[in-house]
């Protein structure tokens, strides 16, 4: 099968609001990862939790076509991709209060001072991606930098309308559903140290 007709198939059209009833044709819970990468995430979870539904979220159209290639349309039928930014007005396109849990593994921690303006994890996307969560709802975060992993317990501790779920705010302990991906491999072998963070949506 070719990436065009992957595409087709894989890859949502967002020029109206979405409906995941009719993307997926049931009402499963819904895993938002955002920053695909590779695609390793998504291609492996998707097929040892078929009873989720996976949306990939991702702005580089070279990866949405480096995840389309680890795709399988009998394999993996629970999986969708949005070729998307993620900015404060997401919510016209993705429902407010939809998704049950968020990935964000390895963002850009942009180490020096100067450029901290464009990491990802922000208050104001923070607000973003709480609107966009369910109550109750997740957000899963790794990162290999621990200046970034204090920056983002830092923005969490800030927040009412989070609960940290590990007690110092990151562990170093891998989660029991975490798969380790070319990157994890990568960074490892270089000698750092992956940690692991989750907040839970909590009524204000």
């Amino acid at each position: 099968m070719t990436i065009e007709d992957k595409k087709k198939y894989f890859v949502i059209d967002i020029e109206k609001p979405l409906s995941f009833r009719s993307i997926f044709g049931n009402e499963r819970s819904i895993i938002m990862e955002i920053g695909s990468g590779k695609g390793e995430f998504i291609a492996i979870n998707s097929r040892f939790s078929p009873e989720q539904n996976f949306i990939g979220v991702e702005l580089k159209s070279k990866r949405i076509v480096t995840t389309l290639k680890k795709l399988d349309i009998e394999k993996h039928k629970n999986v969708r991709l949005l070729n998307l930014f993620i900015d404060s007005n997401v919510s016209e396109i993705i429902p407010p209060a939809s998704i049950d849990e968020i990935i964000i593994y390895h963002p850009d921690p942009w180490p020096k001072k100067r450029h901290h303006k464009r990491r990802m994890l922000q208050q104001n996307f923070l607000d973003t991606l709480h609107t966009l969560l369910k109550e109750g709802g997740k957000i899963k975060i790794s990162t290999d930098n621990l200046d970034y992993a204090e920056w983002i317990k830092e923005l969490f501790k800030e927040r009412k309308d989070f609960v940290a779920m590990y007690k110092e705010g990151y562990t170093s302990i891998i989660p029991e559903d975490h798969f380790t991906t070319y990157f994890d491999k990568l960074q490892a072998e270089q000698g750092f140290q992956p940690l692991f963070m989750m907040y839970k949506k909590s009524i204000n």
